[in-house]
């Protein structure tokens, strides 16, 4: 019998047998919501609005369900802001709002397209505002942050249906930056690394004993995915020697905590990460995504160098599905997985970022045709 997608991922993050490779992506709802015109498959959704009150909406059949997936995030987002539920709307027009949310940061949201956010105000400026207005509401375990029964459900749902079922949040990276500002964090991190220790412990402690609160209450999952993108299209936002101070000792924490229950952990990091792999290695990852190859990054050469320590999920470059040129596509696929192949790589087929609406519904598919053909090891 086959193994499921639940057991060839557990292998694979885990240096088990895998039968084959894996497979995991992700559209932006952009995309699906393109795709619908070219085909993609919808259903009708049950809602409820304040205003409207019960509804049904036509929607996308959820990626991983449509495309069979291997991996499905099902919970794990807890309220990480300092002021629990906290969002205040500052200003609004058709085409975008402007909110604050509980760390006291400002951001510019586009209502109709997907996007990183304009930073647009931060409150959070020194360690004195920290400590005085932010630090406090973070010291105890809130039941009512985290969403128990969603996690719940979704567990049981992909586990029915034999998926490799994740937990995922961002951690203290992402965070700060949600938190402080670009300009204000790089700056303590040179200035006043004090601040950021104290900052990461807090954050670190509220992380673990929430994520346990979670563990105990909805279930545990197959595993963890850390979202923290610590790099950009030339090179990591800060030195190796810096993350290695104030950043990795938190992640090898987490990490051995997760471990600590027997769940592997994915870091995923956009941009540019070769200089970081010493540090994502030692750090005890099991795996790595999506290596960006636009960024410089070069999945052959980490397979090589890391393969006997990391799973790679990811890594092809999203521009061949763009080009939706089917003979590129299939020669490019097959290099790409006879390439892993060759390097005795654990290796799940993902792009190496998310699927923008430059790639057409026809292009992914016939992509994971042809992946699907030369999956076996």
């Amino acid at each position: 019998m086959p193994q499921t997608s639940r057991q060839v991922i557990h292998n694979l993050l885990t240096k088990g047998p895998a039968e084959r490779m894996g497979l995991h992506d992700s559209p932006w709802a952009d995309t699906l919501r393109a795709w619908v015109k070219q085909g993609y498959p919808t259903r009708r959704v049950r809602k409820t609005d304040p205003i409207k009150g019960e509804y049904e909406e036509e929607e996308p059949v959820p990626a991983a369900e449509h495309f069979d997936f291997d991996l499905v995030g099902v919970g794990g987002w807890f309220d990480m802001m300092p002021l629990k539920g906290y969002e205040e709307l500052i200003e609004e027009t058709d085409e975008w709002t402007i909110k604050r949310n509980g760390a006291g940061a400002a951001f510019k949201y586009w209502k109709n397209k997907s996007g990183t956010p304009e930073h647009i105000d931060f409150r959070m400026t020194s360690r004195e505002i920290w400590e005085r207005d932010y630090r406090p509401h973070l010291l105890e375990v809130d039941p009512g942050r985290v969403d128990v029964q969603k996690a719940k459900e979704g567990l049981e749902a992909q586990r029915a249906a034999g998926k490799w079922a994740f937990y995922g949040h961002l951690f203290i990276w992402e965070n700060m930056r949600r938190s402080m500002g670009d300009v204000c964090m790089y700056e303590s991190l040179a200035l006043d690394p004090g601040w950021i220790h104290d900052y990461n412990r807090v954050h670190t402690d509220f992380y673990i004993a929430h994520y346990k609160l979670l563990f105990e209450q909805a279930g545990m999952p197959d595993g963890i995915w850390m979202y923290e993108d610590l790099g950009y299209k030339h090179r990591l936002f800060c030195s190796p020697k810096m993350l290695a101070e104030l950043i990795f000792p938190y992640y090898a924490e987490v990490v051995d905590f997760f471990h600590s229950y027997g769940l592997p952990v994915v870091l995923h990091t956009c941009g540019r990460t070769t200089e970081a792999l010493p540090l994502i290695v030692e750090a005890g990852f099991d795996a790595l995504n999506p290596m960006e190859v636009k960024a410089g990054n070069d999945l052959f050469q980490f397979a090589e160098q890391y393969g006997d320590k990391l799973a790679f999920i990811g890594g092809v470059d999203t521009r061949i599905f763009e080009t939706g040129d089917k003979e590129l596509i299939r020669r490019e696929v097959i290099r790409y997985i006879n390439g892993m192949k060759e390097r005795g790589a654990r290796w799940v087929f993902a792009s190496d970022h998310s699927i923008s609406t430059n790639t057409t519904y026809e292009s992914f598919s016939y992509a994971l045709d042809v992946y699907r053909e030369h999956m076996w090891y």
